[in-house]
């Protein structure tokens, strides 16, 4: 019994690396084997069906609609303003002429 037992101590970080290099072995050999699957072959540009449009002329109808949006709302809001203006005018020109009638009352009252 002279024999010395030596024990491997194996530390976690040797435990891991090696279920690390067994799991790679046994997946590389799955990987590597060829499949079954074909390559798609290209399919010709087919005519579109009328009324079915690609993205880019859907994004362009969205934009010209949009835009007209904005600008009809703009011309209303002119409109609008204009509207406003012209009102403001005419009240004004009623205000000045009644100013004007209680000025001369009241100098022909005196």
């Amino acid at each position: 019994m002279s024999e010395e037992v030596k024990t491997n101590v194996l530390s976690r970080r040797k435990v891991l690396a090696f279920l690390g290099l067994t799991t790679l072995s046994l997946t590389v050999p799955t990987v590597l084997t060829p499949s079954d699957a074909e390559a798609q072959q290209p399919t010709p540009p087919t005519a579109s069906p009328a009324g079915a449009q690609t993205g880019t002329e859907r994004r362009q109808e969205r934009r010209i609609r949009r835009t007209e949006r904005r600008q009809e709302r703009r011309t209303r809001r002119t409109e609008r303003r204009l509207t406003r203006r012209e009102g403001r005018r005419t009240r004004r020109a009623m205000r000045r002429e009644g100013r004007t009638e209680r000025r001369e009352e009241r100098r022909d009252a005196r």
